[in-house]
């Protein structure tokens, strides 16, 4: 792996995992980076040349002026596309980066051939029950004020090692899974956010509400995904506290072209979680893809 900068208005941080054929950009979630994918970007270069970036505001891509927003992210998504990756890309979404990579999908479908959904943000079906932790969390980033104070309070509380721990805690169904060494990784960026990186609880809660905002409205959410043309594949884990398997399984409902892969015992980052399976999910669907005539891969948009 290798990390570069291009500047997109601002400079735009990245790892380079190498390989060649298709290009293939991994997309992070909120409050993620890079590191997110590390145990599986060297894996996936193997079928395709593949980058992980950083958006704007989070791992060390700077605001530099620029919003977090979910829709200023995707802009930022797209420019990316115009100057790394050449020709149409595979996206690989996690939480957030699965909202961001469906609206590309949506708005620039030229630059889009797969999509690989991980966890994704996305309508929550009517009547669906929140995990209450994660319910009370997002509560408390949506209210001005009091999502400044909570992040303040936790990192002084916490300190790096421990916000990483509580996040894992969080996302994971088990995080006694994540090796060691990949704990260490994602502390170094927690603690040189913390240190060098006054920007960072802004960018955090600006796109966490932004989420919010854009989840809320279903209607259009559902409509946007009924419009991609791109073939999908959406990977769940069945003990995601944060997107609920049901979440993944409405949309398949709507979108019943797509392809929906649900990983047991397993939580919202299965790329971290277990790597070995996430990426023979993905290339198992990937192949099945790519061996088909090209006029069934792409469908027409609605």
């Amino acid at each position: 792996m290798r990390t570069r900068t291009v500047d997109l208005g601002g400079p735009v941080h990245f790892a380079d995992f190498g390989g060649s054929g298709p290009t293939m950009v991994l997309v992070h979630g909120l409050g993620g980076s890079h590191v997110n994918w590390i145990t599986v970007g060297p894996a996936l270069a193997k079928r395709a040349r593949v980058v992980a970036l950083d958006l704007a505001g989070f791992g060390y891509t700077p605001l530099a002026g620029r919003s977090a927003h979910v829709r200023a992210n995707a802009e930022l998504l797209d420019r990316f596309l115009d100057t790394v990756a050449g020709g149409p890309a595979i996206l690989v979404g996690n939480s957030m980066g699965g909202l961001l990579a469906m609206m590309e999908a949506e708005r620039h479908p030229e630059k889009v051939s797969h999509l690989v959904l991980v966890g994704a943000a996305q309508p929550r079906p009517a009547g669906a029950r929140l995990d209450a932790v994660v319910a009370l969390t997002f509560a408390a980033y949506a209210v001005p004020g009091v999502g400044e104070r909570f992040l303040r309070w936790r990192a002084a509380r916490r300190g790096p090692e421990g916000m990483v721990r509580d996040t894992l805690r969080l996302v994971c169904a088990e995080p006694d899974r994540i090796p060691p060494e990949l704990v260490t990784a994602h502390v170094t960026v927690a603690r040189d956010r913390m240190e060098r990186m006054p920007w960072g609880n802004q960018a955090f809660l600006e796109a966490a509400r932004s989420i919010v905002f854009t989840l809320a409205r279903r209607r259009d959410m559902q409509a946007m995904i009924a419009r991609i043309a791109a073939p999908a594949l959406l990977v769940q884990g069945a003990q995601d506290r944060l997107v609920s398997v049901v979440n993944s399984q409405a949309t398949a409902a709507l979108r019943p072209d797509w392809t929906l892969a649900v990983l047991e015992g397993i939580g919202h980052v299965p790329q971290l979680e277990a790597p070995e399976r996430f990426v023979s999910t993905v290339t198992r669907w990937l192949d099945g893809e790519l061996s088909r005539p090209a006029e069934r891969r792409s469908r027409a948009a609605r």
